[in-house]
């Protein structure tokens, strides 16, 4: 792990590294004055993420960050693999669908927990998920 102001890099290889990643968001998240809830749904978006790289990719990086986005203060997951890629990624948000053994609630049940969430993936070429929560007023 690889910690500046703001910006925390996880390095995903096992599932340790799940656990890692997400104390690494959750001690963002309260640092920046994010509710108890926020903090939690943060943190399960960060496992969601980081356990498609174990799954489907093998290793790859969770950066947890501070950055400016419409205007306005997030703290930003950054979740990048070099595996194989998704496909179809409208199918891969959808509900239920999943090209594994899981329930397919990875990448649409990370989607509902963070503001926002965009994916950019084609096969063969890994995949970056970025994902956010806007920072509280006042933080």
């Amino acid at each position: 792990m690889t910690v500046t102001a703001d910006n925390v890099v996880i390095a995903v290889k096992m599932s340790n590294d799940i656990v890692t990643a997400r104390q690494a968001g959750r001690e963002l998240a309260t640092e920046l004055g994010f509710s108890l809830t926020d903090i939690t749904m943060i943190s399960t978006a960060i496992s969601e993420v980081a356990r498609n790289i174990t799954s489907y990719a093998g290793t790859g990086e969770i950066r947890v960050t501070v950055e400016d986005r419409e205007g306005r203060r997030a703290l930003v997951v950054h979740a990048q693999d070099n595996g194989p890629g998704i496909k179809d990624i409208t199918r891969a948000l959808q509900d239920g669908y999943s090209t594994g053994r899981g329930l397919g609630l990875g990448l649409p049940g990370a989607r509902r927990l963070m503001d926002r969430l965009n994916v950019e993936s084609a096969p063969g070429q890994g995949t970056l998920v970025e994902m956010w929560k806007w920072v509280p007023p006042g933080a």
